[in-house]
C-alpha cells in the first residue's frame, strides 16, 4: 500500500526543488542534461515513428492484406485498416515513451548522480570526496538497476494486458499501469541518494519499497511533466532527481 502523506509530500518537494535551483543558481546543471534528454527524446520519436511505418508496410505486404483490401474495394474496410495501422504506430510510440527513461538513465547516470550529490552537499554544507573508481561502480549499478526495473515493469504491464480483457476489472488497468510507471520513475530518482549512502541494490530496493509513496509521488510529477513539450522534457529529469534528494533529506531517512 502507498502512504498518501508520502505521495503528497513527494509532489510538494518539486516546489522546494524549484526554490532550491533558483536560490543556488543550478540552472546549468538543469539545462545541460535536460537539453540532451530533449534532443535524444525527439530523435527517438522521429526514428520510432518512421520505422514503425515501415514495419506496418512490411506486415501488410507480408500478409497480403493490401491486395485483399484493394480487391474488396470497400471504403469502410480501407478505413478500418488505416486506423489499425495508425494504432500500431501509436502503440510503438507509447512503448517508446515508457522505456526511453531507462536508456537515458543509463546514459545520464553519472550526471544525475553528481546532481543528487551536489544537492545533498549544499543542504548539509559538506563535500563528498570524488572517486573515479566509485563513479564506475555507480554507473555499473545504475545499469544493473535500470535493467532490473525494466524487466519488472514489463512483467507488470504484460499481466495488466491480460487482465484488461476481464470485464469491469479491465477498466482499472489503465490506472494501474499509470501507477506502475510512476512508481518505477520515482524509484530510479530515489536510488541516487540510496546509492550515495552506500546501500547495495537489495538494500535500496527494500528501502524504496518501504517508502512506496515517495517513489509514486515523485514519479507522478515527472510523468505529467513529460506531457509538456520541450520545457517539460528539459526540466523533468533534473527536477525529479533534486526533488527526491530534498525529500529524503527533509525526512532524514538516510
Amino acid at each position: 500500500m502507498f502512504s498518501f502523506r508520502e505521495v503528497l509530500a513527494a509532489i510538494q518537494s518539486y516546489g522546494k526543488a524549484h526554490q532550491f535551483i533558483t536560490q543556488q543558481r543550478l540552472w546549468k546543471w538543469i539545462l545541460l542534461p535536460g537539453i540532451i534528454y530533449c534532443l535524444l527524446f525527439i530523435a527517438g520519436i522521429y526514428f520510432v515513428w518512421s520505422y514503425s511505418g515501415e514495419f506496418v508496410e512490411y506486415l501488410f505486404n507480408l500478409l497480403p492484406l493490401r491486395t485483399w483490401i484493394q480487391d474488396l474495394e470497400s471504403s469502410w474496410v480501407s478505413f478500418v485498416f488505416i486506423l489499425l495501422a495508425f494504432s500500431i504506430r501509436i502503440l510503438f510510440l507509447l512503448l517508446y515513451f515508457s522505456y526511453f527513461k531507462y536508456l537515458f538513465l543509463i546514459v545520464g547516470s553519472p550526471l544525475f548522480a553528481y546532481l543528487s550529490e551536489k544537492t545533498e552537499a549544499i543542504l548539509q554544507r559538506r563535500d563528498f570526496p570524488f572517486s573515479w573508481k566509485q563513479l564506475l561502480k555507480d554507473i555499473a549499478r545504475g545499469v544493473r538497476l535500470s535493467f532490473r526495473n525494466m524487466l519488472y515493469q514489463t512483467i507488470c504491464l504484460l499481466l495488466l494486458f491480460v487482465l484488461s480483457f476481464i470485464p469491469i476489472l479491465g477498466w482499472l488497468t489503465p490506472l494501474a499501469g499509470f501507477i506502475i510507471e510512476c512508481y518505477f520513475y520515482g524509484f530510479s530518482m530515489m536510488d541516487y541518494s540510496c546509492e550515495r549512502h552506500r546501500m547495495n541494490v537489495r538494500q535500496s530496493i527494500a528501502f524504496i519499497k518501504e517508502h512506496r509513496g515517495m517513489a509514486l509521488g515523485n514519479g507522478m510529477v515527472y510523468y505529467l511533466m513529460m506531457f509538456v513539450p520541450i520545457a517539460g522534457w528539459i526540466l523533468a529529469p533534473s527536477y525529479a532527481v533534486i526533488a527526491a534528494t530534498i525529500h529524503l533529506q527533509d525526512k532524514r531517512l538516510l
